[in-house]
Order: C-alpha cells, then structure tokens, then sequence
C-alpha cells in the first residue's frame, strides 16, 4: 500500500474514534450561571410538624413570682403547721409560727411534710436575725432536704447558712449541695434580709434489685441567680464520709434544726408543685 495512502486512512480512523467521544461531553455551563437547590418534596407541608395534642392543662400562676399557683399544694402560709410533723417520731410539728413565720425549735429537732413527693420545684423563703452572731458552719445554719430519707439528717441537702461575709469550706456555703456541690456564685443578701430558693428536684430512679438506675438531679435559683444548674448527685449528702444511694419511692421534705448556737432563723411562703 502506497505510504501516502496509509497515513491518510489512520488519519481519517482517528478523527472517526475520536468524534463520538468529543460528542459525550457535556455543554459548558453559561458564565455566571448558578446551581439550583433540589426543591422540596412536593407533598410537604407546615402542618406535618404542628403537634396538637396532648393539650397541656391551664396553671394560673400566682399574682407575683413568688405567689403559688394554682397547682402548687402549700406547705407554710403562716397561719400553722398543719403541713408538717416532728421528723424523728412523726408527732406534731414545734417549731414556732407567730406573726405568720415559722422559726426553727433547736430544742425539737428537724421537722418534716407529712406529704412524700418524687419530682417537684419547690419555693421557699427564709431569713437570717438580722442580729445573728458566730462565724463560719455556727453562723445561722440550717438545712432543705430535698429528700428525707430517714431520721436525723439522713437525706439530700441544700444548705442554708449566713454566707454573706462569713468565710467557710465552699461546698457548705449557703445554696450548696452539701459537701457534694458548690455553688455558681454567692448570690447571698445581708442577716436581717429574706432570701429565696427556687428548686427543681429531679429525684434518683432505682431498679427492682435496689440498684441505682438514674442519679438525682437538681437546679437551685437563689435570690433569682442560677447557682445549681442540673447538678448530678454523687447520693445522699453527708457530714463524714463519702456519699452513697439507698433505694427510695418517695420521701418527705425535710427542714433541719441545727445544733448550733447561733440565734434560729425563720422561714415563709413555702409551696411545691408535683411534676409528673
């Protein structure tokens, strides 16, 4: 075959193979052009996501913060103790009420609700004598246990103490988790003023065997700051030694009378509301 002949039919195979390839490529984009965001399913709509029942129940709050609403069962409202017993023998509660407040009896002991409570907030109000004398843990000590569970001061403790310049371990300061959680900040007010707390009390969830399954919670607001943000307990606060759970359903609220020497302090408007 003549050499020029072959070069001209391997030229014209080559543009041949090469055509359809060049004709799979696709089309250039114009300049300047953008993609476009997939659309939405067609069958889309805003009612899928709209939730309409259950419808939750009406709660009428309480003319001020501070006031219970209208689900809140009231434990003091100083007129008695209807509310309350002796927590080392269930007797009658005999701490003081005069002038509507409730002022601790150092000389009976912790006092206690007659009701018992899983999960709840809870609001309490309490004073230090403006007179108050002694100094760090003998400084108007007294304890909220979120939960009794037992006599003495068995239970879960947030502690209540004169802490407005009065220097003491930091995880016994007033609104601590005692010994187990120390407080955001010292929200304190001076003796003499009323000072509030404001719980939340997720309460610890036991398996059948006793177990624990779930620790406890809880969210403390003190004077209105946030001091215990969904604190998780290590178990049951206490004064020597580590702490531990033991199996409860339900349990009182407990209030302390401590043994110290300093003057007792006074508590008012107290409420709780059950959470399910």
């Amino acid at each position: 075959m003549p050499t020029q002949f072959s070069g001209l039919l391997a030229f014209a195979t080559l543009v041949a193979l090469g055509s359809p390839l060049s004709a799979q490529q696709p089309a250039a984009a114009p300049q300047g052009a953008e993609r476009q965001a997939a659309p939405a399913p067609a069958a889309a709509k805003p009612q899928d996501t709209e939730v309409w029942e259950p419808v939750p129940k009406v709660v009428t709050p309480g003319a001020t913060n501070a006031a219970p609403p209208s689900d809140a069962i009231v434990l003091f409202d100083g007129k008695n103790l209807d509310q309350w017993v002796s927590a080392q023998d269930k007797a009658p509660a005999k701490w003081i009420v005069a002038s509507g407040l409730l002022t601790v009896n150092k000389a009976v002991g912790n006092i206690e609700t007659k009701r018992t409570f899983r999960n709840y907030q809870l609001h309490i109000e309490w004073r230090i004598p403006k007179n108050i004398t002694g100094s760090g843990q003998a400084r108007g000590n007294s304890g909220l246990f979120l939960a009794s569970t037992g006599p003495g001061d068995a239970g879960y403790e947030l502690q209540i103490l004169d802490s407005y310049n009065n220097p003491t371990y930091v995880n016994a300061q007033s609104s601590s988790i005692y010994k187990q959680g120390i407080p955001l900040v010292n929200a304190s007010r001076k003796p003499g003023e009323w000072q509030t707390y404001d719980v939340v009390w997720t309460a610890p969830i036991f398996n059948a065997d006793g177990s624990l399954k779930t620790p406890a919670y809880v969210t403390v607001f003190f004077n209105g700051v946030l001091v215990q943000n969904h604190f998780e307990l290590k178990g049951e606060t206490r004064y020597i030694g580590q702490p531990f759970y033991k199996n409860y359903d339900t349990a009182p609220i407990k209030l302390q009378a401590h043994g110290d020497p300093s003057e007792p302090i006074s508590f008012r408007n107290i409420w709780v509301r059950e959470l399910h």
